[in-house]
């Protein structure tokens, strides 16, 4: 186990400074999506769409290639291939429009969910509960404040999401890049 562990260590050590440049490009781009969040919106849901229009086609081959003798099976894989085409081309055709429907279900999920994990906190009442109740106020919150904005939240929500993921990635990848850096 020792050998593995610093085995894993050597390497970080040699590529530390991979990690350093990965991180910067990442922290980079996540700045960038956070300035231009509508644009990163629309792209990720016109990428969503095609990922998912890519699947609708693989799901309808696998109904004429793997299901057809099966007619039960063939009908459920041609029926799901069909729908994930229609919902990935609906995505690429009005990125707008869906970017505006997600950040809805997002909104009612997080207040939905929030409210359910400060009750499930307060019953359950497991060791630091506090902390539970606390997530769930976030999450309710957080839900609020997307619903409260709505429709305009639509257009920037997941370009910023996006974009604050990136960063703390790449910050991730730039503290990794220190630690290995100090093994050597």
């Amino acid at each position: 186990m020792d050998t593995q562990i610093s085995s894993i260590q050597s390497s970080y050590s040699k590529h530390w400074l991979k990690f350093l440049l990965w991180g910067i490009a990442l922290v980079i781009l996540g700045i960038i999506a956070i300035g231009a969040t509508t644009m990163t919106t629309i792209i990720s849901i016109v990428f969503l769409g095609t990922l998912l229009l890519i699947g609708g086609v693989i799901l309808v081959i696998d109904a004429f290639v793997f299901w057809w003798k099966r007619w039960s099976r063939f009908l459920l894989a041609l029926v799901l291939g069909i729908l994930y085409a229609i919902v990935g081309v609906m995505l690429i055709n009005n990125p707008v429009l869906a970017s505006l429907s997600l950040t809805l279900v997002l909104g009612v999920f997080y207040l939905v969910i929030g409210v359910f994990r400060i009750i499930y906190s307060l019953f359950a009442r497991f060791p630091k509960w506090g902390w539970g109740a606390l997530s769930g106020l976030v999450a309710s919150i957080l839900g609020f404040l997307i619903l409260s904005n709505w429709p305009q939240s639509g257009l920037f929500f997941i370009g910023l999401f996006v974009g604050i993921d990136l960063l703390f990635v790449g910050w991730s990848y730039i503290m990794t890049s220190m630690a290995a850096r100090a093994l050597r």
